[in-house]
C-alpha cells in the first residue's frame, strides 16, 4: 500500500488494530536498496504492527538509495559520510514523528528494523533518542559511535531492547565488527539479543523465524 505525501517516500501495511492507536514497526533497507525490499517481510509479521517500510534520501546511479555515501575506493576499506548518515538520522526522526502523527500510530510503542546500512542508522537513531522506542531488530549491521548525538551515553537507555544478528562469513560488513555490538550494549544497560548464522550478508530463514519470535514476544 503507498501512502500520504510525507517527508520520505515509504510504503504501508496497515495494523489489524481499528478500536486503538497501533504499536508500528518501521524498516530501513540497506544501501543501494529501497522500500520494497524488507517490506517482503511484513505478511509475515504480527498483524497487530503497522509497518512501514522507508525510502533513503539520497538516490544512487543509476538505481537504488542510500542513507549516506560510501566510497568503496577510499584508502583502509570503505569510508563512510559520517555527516550525511547524521543527516539521515534526522530526517528519520523527523519522519517518525509525522508518520505516527498522519496514521494514528502508539508513540509509546515504536519498534525498528533495519538491514545492514539501515540497521547502522536504526541503532543511531535508537541510542541517540532512547526515549522514543521500544524495540529494535538490527541485522547484518554495527554500531557507529560517531553518527550518535553527542552526550548519548549520559541518556536512560533502560527502555530498549535489542535484537542483533550478522552473518559469520559476512563478506561487506566484517563479523568483528557486530561482534562489539554486546559489550556496548552492556555498557548502555540495554536488554539485547545477538546470534550470528552461517551465511554472507543476507537474512537466512533461520534469521527471519529467530527476529520473528524475538519480537511477537514483545508486542
Amino acid at each position: 500500500m503507498t501512502t500520504a505525501p510525507l517527508s520520505l517516500e515509504h510504503l504501508i501495511r496497515p495494523s489489524s488494530l481499528s478500536d486503538e492507536k497501533p504499536p508500528v514497526l518501521f524498516m530501513f533497507h540497506g544501501y543501494g536498496s529501497n522500500e520494497e525490499d524488507l517490506f517482503s517481510f511484513a505478511p509475515e509479521l504480527p498483524e497487530e504492527l503497522c509497518v512501514i517500510s522507508v525510502r533513503a534520501p539520497f538516490a544512487l546511479d543509476p538505481f537504488g538509495y542510500a542513507w549516506y555515501a560510501i566510497n568503496f575506493d577510499a584508502e583502509y576499506g570503505k569510508w563512510s559520510d559520517e555527516e550525511q548518515a547524521k543527516i539521515s538520522r534526522d530526517k528519520i526522526v523527523h519522519f517518525i514523528d509525522e508518520a505516527c502523527d498522519a496514521y494514528h500510530l502508539d508513540t509509546n510503542h515504536i519498534n525498528l528494523l533495519g538491514f545492514s546500512q539501515g540497521t547502522i542508522l536504526s541503532y543511531a537513531v535508537a541510542l541517540s533518542y532512547p526515549d522514543k522506542f521500544k524495540n529494535i531488530i538490527a541485522l547484518s549491521g554495527y554500531i557507529n559511535e560517531n553518527t550518535l548525538t553527542e552526550g548519548y551515553r549520559e541518556l536512560d537507555h533502560g527502555g530498549l531492547k535489542i535484537y542483533a544478528s550478522h552473518g559469520s562469513v559476512d563478506p561487506v560488513i566484517p563479523v568483528e565488527w557486530a561482534q562489539k555490538t554486546p559489550d556496548l550494549l552492556n555498557s548502555l544497560n540495554v536488554e539485547h539479543s545477538y546470534e550470528e548464522f552461517p551465511v554472507g550478508h543476507g537474512v537466512s530463514p533461520q534469521n527471519f523465524y529467530a527476529f520473528k519470535e524475538w519480537l511477537k514476544d514483545k508486542i
